[in-house]
């Protein structure tokens, strides 16, 4: 269930992670500031905040353990990179969310930045989960859904958004037409960045070899 520490590697497996991570973080504030709707999980999160009174930013935590919670029910592997998502996203949200100005009454300027900020957010989901130390609570979902359904990576994460959104919506959260466009085409957004950047989720372990490595014969 919990993937192990490659120490050799970790330091340059955290600063790709974190490459990862601050790409996350720049599209999910590309789809904030460009005032079309906010993400699938943006609106359910929102939603959540209103209806118990709580930060956005604690929502978000409290909602990333609970999805992780039932991503181990799954029995998908997590790992160092699985918490450090949690962590860590969030810090570089706030940073870009603080730099990019909020778009208004700009149509082609904000449908832009709506479509920047999906495809970013593939290629974000594909570079971290590269590192193969455990993915984020919520693509972590995505890659269980995958291997226990047998469903395409892109049909699958459709489908959680899809579900997510319906929820938000019925909850009243901030849904417009841009998180809907933002659930049918985060599915292939993270398809084509995996099939680009040539990630496979779920490669088998390596054997381990039992007993002495075999010698060299002598001439």
């Amino acid at each position: 269930m919990l993937k192990p520490i490659r120490w050799n590697t970790f330091i340059r497996d955290m600063l790709i992670a974190q490459l990862g991570f601050a790409l996350f973080g720049l599209s999910i504030a590309l789809t904030i500031r460009s005032n079309l709707g906010t993400s699938t999980w943006s609106v359910f999160e929102v939603a959540l905040a209103q209806i118990f009174n709580l930060s956005i930013g604690l929502v978000t935590i409290l909602n990333a353990f609970f999805v992780l919670i039932f991503v181990l029910l799954l029995k998908e592997q997590v790992g160092w990179g699985t918490l450090a998502n949690i962590l860590s996203i969030g810090l570089w949200l706030n940073l870009f969310l603080g730099i990019i100005p909020s778009i208004q009454g700009q149509w082609i300027l904000q449908s832009l930045m709506l479509l920047g900020g999906v495809f970013m957010q593939g290629f974000a989901s594909a570079i971290y989960i590269s590192v193969n130390a455990g993915a984020g609570p919520r693509d972590s979902l995505m890659l269980a859904v995958h291997r226990t359904t047998k469903l395409s990576l892109r049909l699958a994460r459709a489908v959680i958004e899809l579900t997510v959104f319906l929820i938000g919506w019925a909850l009243h959260g901030p849904a417009g037409i841009g998180t809907l466009i933002f659930a049918l085409l985060i599915g292939p957004a993270v398809q084509w960045a995996f099939k680009v950047l040539n990630v496979r989720p779920h490669q088998p372990a390596p054997e381990k070899v039992e007993g002495p490595l075999p010698q060299p014969e002598g001439d």
